[in-house]
């Protein structure tokens, strides 16, 4: 990968890799015919596809376009063979929700990033809740069998901040006839679950940081216009800040409020950043964001922030060898559980580019303005978002970056580097 001159020009940034997941899943649960347009066609979002046809669900999916024909919650049928999940943290979490209030037996398997994932933060509250869940070390890491059944509704007061918790407790709360069950986070984690669930036709309350569903609730099928993800817009976002005399514009991105945390950065660290809102579909609104090459300063980014941009944390690091002055990254000790420890990723393969990065405990501080320099072999680690932000980040090295296991990039946005050469001058 080399250098670029500039970037120029427009792309339509893929679907938003949380939302596609659910849409396939809530037209799984509910009554009717779902149609899905702009469907993430990743390997993540074709994981929960497979799941969902090996319980019985019809599902077509062509491109972008899905269509699920649901018959309700009570029609899902007992796999034959074993749920693999892939990659897919989200498929895992969620589906353990779901299955928890089923009363046929599933066993779960990914790979070997997944089998390293903590999962007692989903199994623990479900089997408070009536599942029965066993895996290694006690249901933390799959594989993972679970046998639904009767569940009752309970209040959990999270210990982290975030949505595949949140999202598996409440989709097991869908199930627990007649009763209420109330999930209570530290911080706001995003709400494309309580969001989904009214636009398939629940009712769900939401206060402060709390959210209450009460069970036996039927979900009808919706027609779902998916947006841009802007976790994946994010790295776009950065290059166009960062690379000369660039001007990038990226359509029918998603701007959910609880998303859009490198929205909140970008505009802290001074970036010409303009927003054309859309309107809203399914309950999600969404904007052209169109970006210039900007003069950064350093920032320090924390507290309720973190869970709105836990995603862009590893492209925010590079942004920030860019920025006037030193960035602190902290409370994001999340990062050390996602498909790497990202932390110790992103200070190792930028390290390896000149970058002068720090680690913390629950973070990194970054030191700008760097110029990175050297040719180096970067590697991906199996981690899509690692990739992608190395690929950026050759966009300004001087020298030659050669990307090991770029491959990885394939599980949330396929065409990356045929937008990249897109917008690319060289």
């Amino acid at each position: 990968m080399r250098r670029a001159k500039s970037l120029k020009g427009e792309i339509a940034i893929p679907g938003d890799k949380s939302i596609s997941h659910r849409a396939v899943m809530f037209g799984a649960l509910a009554h009717g015919e779902t149609e899905i347009e702009n469907f993430l066609a990743g390997a993540d979002c074709l994981s929960t596809i497979s799941c969902f046809r090996q319980m019985g669900v019809d599902i077509e999916q062509n491109g972008t376009k899905v269509r699920v024909s649901g018959k309700g919650i009570d029609a899902l049928t007992e796999p034959e063979g074993i749920l693999d999940v892939g990659n897919s943290g989200t498929t895992t979490r969620l589906m353990l929700g779901i299955l928890a209030g089923r009363t046929f037996h599933a066993c779960i398997i990914g790979d070997e990033s997944i089998a390293k994932r903590p999962m007692t933060r989903v199994t623990n509250p479900l089997k408070n809740m009536g599942a029965s869940i066993d895996g290694r070390q006690d249901g933390n890491f799959t594989p993972i069998s679970i046998r639904g059944g009767k569940l009752k509704g309970i209040e959990y007061q999270s210990p982290v901040a975030s949505a595949q918790v949140k999202s598996a407790i409440l989709l097991a709360g869908l199930q627990a006839h007649n009763e209420k069950t109330k999930v209570t986070e530290p911080h706001k984690s995003r709400d494309h679950t309580e969001r989904m669930l009214r636009a398939f036709g629940a009712e769900v309350k939401e206060e402060g940081l709390s959210v209450e569903i009460t069970g036996g609730q039927s979900l009808k099928a919706a027609s779902i216009q998916v947006p841009g993800d802007i976790s994946s817009a994010a790295f776009f976002l950065v290059a166009g800040a960062i690379v000369p005399d660039s001007t990038i514009t990226l359509k029918n991105v998603g701007i959910n409020p609880t998303r859009i945390g490198i929205i909140e950065v970008l505009t802290k660290m001074g970036a010409k950043l303009t927003i054309e809102e859309k309107g809203t579909h399914a309950h999600e609104p969404a904007a052209d964001l169109t970006i210039s090459t900007s003069e950064l300063k350093g920032t320090t980014i924390s507290g309720d922030l973190i869970p709105r941009l836990i995603d862009e944390i590893p492209v925010i690091a590079l942004l920030a060898t860019q920025a006037e002055g030193d960035t602190i990254i902290k409370d994001a000790s999340e990062l050390k559980v996602k498909e790497t420890n990202r932390i110790d990723t992103v200070v190792q393969e930028l390290n390896k580019l000149g970058a002068v990065i720090e680690p913390t405990d629950d973070g990194m501080i970054i030191r700008g303005k760097q110029t990175l320099t050297s040719s180096a072999s970067v590697s991906s680690h199996g981690d899509h978002r690692i990739g992608m932000m190395l690929a950026i980040a050759a966009l300004i090295a001087k020298g030659d970056v050669s990307l090991s296991g770029h491959e990885a990039i394939d599980v949330s946005y396929p065409q990356f580097f045929e937008h990249l050469d897109q917008l690319a001058v060289k």
